[in-house]
């Protein structure tokens, strides 16, 4: 539904009008999240559209509306060397939705997911759609190694890892995202010794979400299969903050600017936290909907 005074509007009308509350409003009515894995750990052997699936058919579930009721989906996927086709409509199809679902890849790096959150609402808010499902998913464990076509010369070949050359590098300076971080760091004043106590902090926040089942409502867990023969694993918490050694957090080495660098491994990304988000939001018309 579009509001009447909106499809009157013409160009004189304040950019202000278009984000005016109205008859479209927007509400968010299920939000689902998988546990985030560490790279090459416990979700490695599931692909991004798999590992979405899962939440995209949570968030249905959790809605209380039936699959072919999502008329619109939007997911971001930024590192989709490997991914194959249409990474959202995989998505959509291994969820168990209908093929009459319309789907939409967003890659817009590090906010496709945010990207694809406000284009679903952008859709209920001019009445294109009434229910839409949007988020984001990136298994960067399966992201391959990258050879040009046609490189072939004497004595070998060089690989690309297509992490670092889609998922990292800015390729108008041609420099890793962490160099950004230094930079960042260095401009503002922000020491190692503050980082290192803030990163830590984070880990202990993190684990005492869980000890506290802070993250209950939002996660959904995930079915990872197992070789032949044995039954699959459930994987239900995130994995990362579980690995952190505290002993030897402040001794790492930077790893961006050896020299007077302030960025360590263990908080230059928080590599799989940074890829492995992967979430489902609907939203809905709440007048149509009654909420």
């Amino acid at each position: 539904m579009v509001h009447t005074n909106f499809i009157k509007t013409t160009t004189s009308v304040t950019r202000r009008l278009y984000s005016t509350k109205g008859s479209s409003s927007v509400v968010i009515v299920s939000a689902v999240r998988t546990p985030m894995g560490s790279f090459l750990g416990s979700l490695a052997s599931l692909p991004a559209g798999k590992l979405g699936a899962v939440a995209v058919g949570a968030a249905v579930e959790r809605a209380g509306l039936r699959k072919d009721q999502v008329q619109e989906v939007f997911m971001g996927n930024v590192c989709q060397g490997g991914v194959g086709q249409a990474p959202a409509r995989q998505a959509t199809l291994f969820a168990g939705l209908p093929t009459s679902t319309i789907c939409t890849t967003v890659n817009k790096v590090c906010a496709s997911g945010m990207k694809s959150i406000m284009l679903a609402s952008q859709s209920i808010q001019l009445g294109h759609q009434d229910i839409v499902l949007a988020g984001g998913m990136e298994s960067m464990s399966n992201v391959p190694y990258y050879l040009k076509r046609g490189q072939t010369p004497y004595g070998g070949v060089t690989l690309a890892d297509g992490v670092v050359f889609d998922g990292l590098t800015d390729v108008y300076n041609k420099f890793h995202m962490g160099c950004c971080a230094e930079n960042t760091a260095k401009k503002l004043g922000i020491t190692r010794e503050q980082q290192d106590e803030f990163a830590i902090n984070s880990y202990k926040r993190s684990e005492q979400a869980y000890k506290q089942n802070a993250f209950a409502d939002e996660l959904v867990s995930v079915n990872v299969p197992q070789k032949k023969g044995q039954p699959d694993k459930v994987f239900g918490e995130d994995e990362e903050y579980k690995r952190v050694n505290f002993d030897k957090f402040k001794q790492l080495a930077t790893v961006f600017q050896r020299e007077n660098g302030t960025v360590n491994s263990w908080k230059c990304l928080d590599v799989e936290r940074w890829r492995s988000r992967r979430g489902a939001y609907f939203g809905r018309d709440c007048f149509q909907a009654g909420t």
